[in-house]
């Protein structure tokens, strides 16, 4: 079978669903590739670049869709590329069926199927072909970089001959994808970084980026938003309002706001108003990336960038993957590549639509001539029920105290047993071994038992159980090493030297590498 990518039609977009790369690996799948002339250029993939990596050059688009077997594209195909379908073609992309149910409907009656990328599940196993997330980590990313492009400051503080220069503060409402994508370069160029979510749980992974998370002040059991599929849900009305008050009380501070808050299938809700547009900073910067659905700012116009009365830029851009078409299209490639290994277990060229499998059933809409969205939701594997844990009896002191007493008499015993032991295996070496050799024996056995002792008492939050040990040994070695270090003979004392450097680097490398782990828990 053959896999063909036309040439998107739409201004302004300039990524590709294939690259050379990604071509190269749907070979090894058994298939054959395509691509309409000049598809890859906006993206910096020239026609020349496809040749090398054997996939056939085709001059127009109808001709593509004539030959291909299936057809993947970035955007929804237009009118005309719908006609183009024909029955038994499989056409993969970018659908949005809530919103496209007539143009699913006339698809799907020509008896072509359609694997919406938009609608591939939220589960671990399709983290791989999560196009979504793909595009809204580069959103993130680059809504920063837009950001700063508009700012007219640094976003790191400064002390210069010049003068002091102070910390841009950066305001990021949405810790999904993008949000986490926003504050991570956010925090990199050095600006000082707040983020909002209604999910509570998000507020780890934001702190552990170095961002601070912006709690609310609301007296009432603890909003959760969340929702399934990894999603915000709707908020109560007065977790509204107490969310609009504290970004009010924000405005006035912040130099750059960034929303990233979109629920699927929704208007984009309204968390950035007019009077706190108002009350920002002159210079200060706006990125709405929920502008397609109307925008957490009613301000913000759709791809476009306003600058308001009071010298706010506010950006409503809609095309921010298409603004870094090659990284975009190599994230998004890898995604159906990844989604095209899914359907071809064999590996025979040949698609096996099952729609067994939730995560080809979750992202087909049309297949075998009927429309199958909205899909059933993933299935999920029962997890036995598990007896609840007795609760531990509560010891009187008498109780306690008997048992703390029986612990040490068994301690105890197992101690003296090993100290017999070894008192007799000491013993019987003592009877064969010449009197030198037991010196040195006996200095070894007790600087063991010492050194485990102490260094066994160390905390092992300052030092790592395996790293303890391993140091405890080098430090005997070392010890050992430098008693016979000033050996008359030459032999003894290169080994004993080679025994202390070796020995050296490891506790060394042990502090040195607990030093770096303890480092990623400290904030910079």
């Amino acid at each position: 079978m053959k896999i063909g990518t036309p040439k998107e039609v739409l201004d302004g977009e300039n990524r590709v669903a294939m690259t050379p790369d990604s071509a190269l690996q749907l070979q090894k799948l058994g298939y054959d590739c395509a691509i309409e002339a000049g598809a890859g250029g906006a993206a910096g993939f020239s026609d020349a670049a496809y040749k090398e990596a054997g996939v056939e050059v085709i001059k127009s688009a109808a001709q593509l869709y004539k030959a291909a077997d299936v057809v993947a594209k970035v955007r929804p195909p237009t009118e005309t590329e719908a006609k183009r379908l024909r029955e038994g073609q499989l056409l993969i992309s970018f659908f949005w069926p809530a919103q496209n149910e007539e143009q699913m409907k006339t698809i799907a009656d020509k008896g072509t199927s359609v694997i919406a990328m938009d609608m591939v599940p939220r589960i671990s196993r399709a983290q791989k072909m999560d196009a979504l997330s793909s595009m809204a980590n580069i959103a993130g990313y680059r809504a920063v970089i837009e950001a700063g492009n508009n700012f007219g400051r640094f976003f790191t503080g400064q002390i210069t001959a010049a003068g002091k220069v102070p910390p841009a503060k950066v305001l990021i409402v949405g810790a999904g994808v993008a949000g986490l994508a926003a504050i991570g370069t956010s925090t990199s160029l050095g600006a000082i970084t707040y983020a909002f979510d209604v999910r509570p749980e998000v507020a780890e992974q934001v702190e552990s980026m170095g961002a601070e998370f912006v709690y609310l002040d609301f007296e009432e059991e603890q909003q959760d938003g969340s929702a399934s599929g990894g999603y915000a849900s709707v908020s109560s009305p007065e977790f509204r309002e107490a969310q609009l008050a504290k970004f009010r009380e924000l405005a006035p501070e912040v130099d750059i706001v960034i929303t990233t808050a979109l629920i699927p299938n929704r208007e984009a809700p309204e968390l950035w108003t007019e009077d706190m547009v108002k009350a920002m900073k002159r210079g200060s910067v706006i990125v709405d990336l929920a502008a397609e659905k109307g925008g957490n700012c009613k301000m913000t116009v759709m791809d476009d960038k306003i600058v308001t009365d009071n010298g706010v830029t506010i950006i409503g851009y809609t095309d921010f993957p298409s603004r870094m078409a090659t990284q975009s299209s190599t994230l998004y490639a890898t995604n159906i590549r990844h989604m095209m290994t899914d359907l071809t277990p064999e590996k025979d060229g040949q698609v096996n639509h099952n729609m067994e499998d939730d995560v080809i059933r979750g992202a087909t809409v049309t297949h075998a001539g009927e429309v199958t969205f909205p899909p059933p939701p993933p299935k999920v594997a029962a997890i036995a029920a598990q007896k609840p844990k007795e609760k531990a009896k509560e010891l009187t002191p008498e109780e306690r105290r008997a048992q703390e007493v029986a612990t040490f008499k068994a301690q105890t015993k197992n101690q003296v047993m090993l100290l017999t032991v070894g008192a007799v295996l000491l013993l019987a070496v003592g009877l064969v071994a010449p009197a030198s050799f037991m010196q040195h024996f006996i200095v070894f056995v007790l600087s063991v038992f010492v050194g485990f002792q102490v260094i066994w008492g160390v905390s092992h939050s300052l030092h790592t159980p395996l790293m303890a040990v391993t140091n405890a040994i080098s430090s005997i070695i070392i010890l050992g090493a430098l008693m016979q270090i000033g050996s008359s003979s030459i032999l003894i004392t290169i080994l004993a030297a080679a025994a202390v450097f070796m020995a050296s680097i490891n506790i060394i490398g042990g502090f040195l590498v607990t030093r770096r782990m303890l480092a990623m828990f400290q904030k910079s």
